[in-house]
């Protein structure tokens, strides 16, 4: 269930950070009760995580794929075009996660 909870915890952010691109400085009132409500939820499950993960663990998987769909959204829904430099650093990003979930045996719990 651990990974099922960080899996729902980064949609949630993901979610809840598009929104608040859409809330212009909360001045808008359902893009903002998104926000609200996403970040409640991704910290409320990011904390049943850390329960049995490590917070640097924990936080690797968060930050590192959170960025990257975070940046996903921005792409498909904001019409955003990332440039090279940032491109090959979402790949260290994902690369980084990849090594710490196929070698470490922290994240294996």
């Amino acid at each position: 269930m651990t990974y099922l909870y960080l899996a729902l915890a980064i949609i949630a952010e993901v979610v809840a950070t598009s929104a608040l691109k859409s809330s212009a400085g909360f001045t808008r009132l359902w893009p903002s009760v998104v926000v609200m409500v996403g970040y409640g939820l991704a910290f409320y499950l990011l904390a049943l995580v850390l329960k049995t993960l490590p917070v640097g663990i924990a936080y690797a998987f968060w930050a590192g794929l959170g960025i990257v769909l975070v940046t996903l959204v921005g792409i498909l829904v904001y019409g955003e075009k990332p440039d090279l430099p940032a491109l090959l650093g979402l790949t260290m990003i994902v690369g980084g996660v990849v090594v710490i979930q196929v070698f470490s045996s922290v994240a294996s719990h």
